[in-house]
């Protein structure tokens, strides 16, 4: 009886043991694979926390990567990363380079990722599935803000002191010069390469080629004015004279809000008037334009503004009575007046100083100005400057982000296009005489692609 009850008493003791193991066992996965990377904020660099990471499952070794570059100048040398799996890995370690190093995670590890190649290595918590993932972290190498620009071509004809014009017309860069004798045609595809195209025929021998104006949407012509006359020509070479008297056109003026304006004479004030449909003649006018607006030497640009209406500016130049002007005037549509306005910006900045021979492009959502010569003729200290605020005031780039070639130097009357993402800056005069190279120059993020 003793015997037996002992017995009893052991197996009940071994079931005890049994139920005791079972509710502290803890369950293993065969699997090892990462769920989730990302840095965390950094008040140095508040980008880090917003970087993506893409994690692609690979046969062999996997791969961690950004696909947008972090900004330029992001420091990697000091930042934490954070790591989640699919499930508890039984050790997950990082293998860096230069030198190389190993070392097993915390979860609060400070991590230099200059060194890379880095590899992350996850062990399974059964400790049979071993997976390696490779790290790919990048930043922009290249600053931004920084514009490049480069000679394409040092001269395209001999120099003879002529005033020049480069527009773009059938795909192509046209530029016509006057030597104060005779006009010439000169054409490139890609603004490096030239072809001298000869002499046109029916434009005046003393064009001033610079009041020149393109347009390759609506008409795709050439129009130049003077005297009454509208010149036109579809390719530069040939061009046709039509009398234009009621109103009488003094001179083009722009491409803006996809029709072609001209500032003409009628009763002896100057008006704002558009070509019409035929082409060859004037509409009636649009507005009254006061005795100070430009009719020659100025420079005009259209844009869309932050609302998205078309705007316009013409700037300085020489008013019909040869006043050498310091204005800014701003161009307006309104869609739901359906009416144009037209407004003095001078009138709020007249600290702006006098100048002609400038020319401006809109180019990444500001407005670029080049060139110039205030009334004493001395050129414009800056040979850029640059406005945010649709023309209201302008300010030199920081020298260190955007600067001509020093060989460049200051100019007036230079041509400025702009085409796929880049300016060409095409000729111009300063003191030393005339010039006919190609300047091309590109902001480094112009055409980068912007993610949520």
């Amino acid at each position: 009886m003793r015997r037996f009850l002992y017995i009893f008493l052991v197996l009940g003791v071994g079931f005890l043991s049994s139920c005791s193991n079972s509710s502290n066992t803890v369950s293993t996965s065969a699997v090892a694979q990462l769920n989730t990377f990302r840095f965390l904020a950094n008040s140095r660099y508040p980008g880090l926390a917003a970087a993506k990471f893409t994690i692609e499952e690979r046969v062999d070794t996997g791969l961690v990567y950004n696909a947008d570059s972090l900004l330029f100048g992001t420091r990697l040398d000091t930042v934490v990363p954070k790591f989640t799996f699919v499930t508890t890995p039984g050790s997950a370690r990082l293998t860096l380079s230069r030198p190389d190093t190993t070392f097993y995670l915390t979860g609060n590890d400070t991590v230099d990722f200059t060194r890379q190649p880095i590899y992350l290595t996850i062990n399974s918590s059964d400790g049979s599935t071993t997976k390696v993932y490779e790290i790919r972290v990048t930043v922009h190498q290249t600053d931004p803000d920084l514009f490049v620009w480069h000679c394409l071509n040092e001269g395209i004809y001999p120099l003879d002191d002529s005033e020049q014009r480069v527009l773009r017309m059938n795909d192509m860069f046209v530029m016509i010069a006057n030597n104060g004798f005779e006009n010439h045609v000169y054409t490139s595809s890609d603004g490096a390469v030239w072809e001298d195209q000869g002499l046109p025929v029916g434009l005046p021998s003393n064009c001033h080629v610079r009041s020149i104006v393109a347009d390759d949407s609506l008409f795709h012509a050439m129009y130049y004015a003077a005297d009454g006359v509208l010149y036109t020509s579809s390719d530069a070479l040939q061009w046709t004279a039509y009398p234009c008297e009621d109103p009488r056109v003094q001179t083009m003026l722009m491409h803006f809000n996809e029709q072609l304006w001209a500032v003409a004479l009628e009763d002896e004030q100057l008006v704002l008037a558009s070509i019409a449909d035929d082409g060859v003649s004037l509409n009636p006018m649009t507005a009254v334009l006061p005795d100070n607006f430009p009719v020659n030497n100025f420079a005009a640009a259209e844009f869309a503004n932050k609302s998205n209406r078309p705007r316009a500016i013409v700037l300085g130049g020489y008013a019909m009575n040869g006043d050498h002007l310091n204005s800014r005037w701003s161009f307006e549509y309104s869609a739901a007046a359906d009416e144009y306005r037209v407004q003095n910006l001078t009138i709020e900045q007249p600290q702006f100083t006098s100048l002609t021979g400038a020319e401006i492009v809109w180019y990444d959502n500001r407005l670029y100005m080049f060139g110039g010569v205030n009334k004493n003729m001395h050129l414009q200290e800056e040979p850029i400057l640059i406005s945010d605020d649709e023309g209201l005031n302008w300010v030199a780039p920081d020298s260190g982000k955007n600067e001509l070639p020093v060989f460049y130097g200051a100019r007036q009357r230079q041509s400025a296009v702009v085409l796929d993402n880049n300016i060409y800056l095409i000729g111009g005069q300063n003191e030393w005489g005339t010039h006919s190279d190609v300047y091309k120059g590109r902001l480094n993020s112009i055409d980068w692609i912007k993610r949520d």
